[in-house]
């Protein structure tokens, strides 16, 4: 009898305990409606200006913060309510996976690799490995870079793709970061950078730097950003991508393509159709 009200005594104690926890333990990220009070939160990068930036007074900006501020609304958020997370792209696949963020929009191009671990909605832009070089650069294709300063971030493959196959005399120059190129370009240490040309375009479009920059205009490589979800959150991944169809649809997308990217003169790529990529 004694083992019989400790076993009773034991499940009554886990029921109240799982009623508990549905009642209120796991609605801050469960991405219900907003009348809930909770929130949700979205990774984001956090120093790739014209995409996503944290502000000096704390505050986001960038084309991946529209784009998540407008979903998240759509999923019944107020902007008051969207907590950004910084997720490097390490970690992006992890953070999904801890429950760490809802969804992640950081310039997360979608590959077969990826969709082992993760779901995407998207994709939600078409960009392009690019070159970006001084507005009186003579240099418009990537043959010419032959003899030249070439500079990408420590790790990246950008750089090493275009010594290895189109112009072998280049020079790489590794920083640790964008910014740092960007800087160098501006002072004649290097002669172009090269990475996606959306984040490109963001840093050209920095009060600083504008109109000292252009974008060469080349098309190395197909960029399918989507937006990351846990993996096997079908939900999650119907209703953000009704979410991205409504954006394109009332013209929002464009508005932030053209807010963000605009003073780079970014020729962007039309919106692409959910579920199709781009080789």
């Amino acid at each position: 009898m004694k083992l019989r009200k400790v076993t009773v005594f034991a499940a009554t104690a886990l029921v109240l305990s799982l009623t508990a926890t549905a009642c209120g333990g796991d609605n801050k990220d469960s991405g219900s409606s907003s009348s809930g009070g909770g929130k949700i939160k979205v990774g984001i990068k956090y120093d790739q200006p014209g995409l996503g930036l944290k502000e000096p007074n704390g505050s986001f900006s960038g084309f991946d913060v529209d784009v998540a501020t407008y979903v998240a609304k759509q999923l019944g958020y107020k902007p008051n309510q969207i907590e950004f997370v910084e997720t490097k792209s390490a970690d992006r696949e992890n953070a999904l996976a801890r429950g760490d963020v809802k969804f992640i929009a950081a310039t997360y191009s979608i590959t077969d690799e990826r969709k082992q671990k993760v779901d995407f909605a998207g994709p939600y832009l078409l960009a392009h490995q690019d070159l970006l070089v001084k507005a009186n650069s003579d240099i418009s294709k990537a043959t010419d870079l032959n003899g030249k300063k070439l500079c990408s971030v420590t790790g990246s493959t950008s750089a090493q793709n275009i010594h290895d196959t189109i112009a072998p005399k280049a020079n790489l120059r590794e920083y640790s970061g964008y910014s740092e190129c960007i800087a160098g370009l501006q002072s004649g240490a290097v002669d172009a950078v090269t990475t996606d040309d959306s984040i490109l375009a963001g840093f050209a479009a920095q009060d600083k730097y504008k109109g000292q920059f252009k974008l060469a205009g080349l098309k190395l490589s197909n960029e399918n950003y989507g937006i990351g979800v846990k993996k096997g959150d079908t939900a999650t991944v119907n209703k953000i991508n009704s979410a991205l169809e409504k954006m394109v649809s009332d013209g929002s997308w464009q508005k932030a393509v053209d807010k963000n990217f605009g003073p780079a003169n970014y020729k962007n790529e039309q919106a692409p159709k959910i579920g199709v990529i781009v080789k």
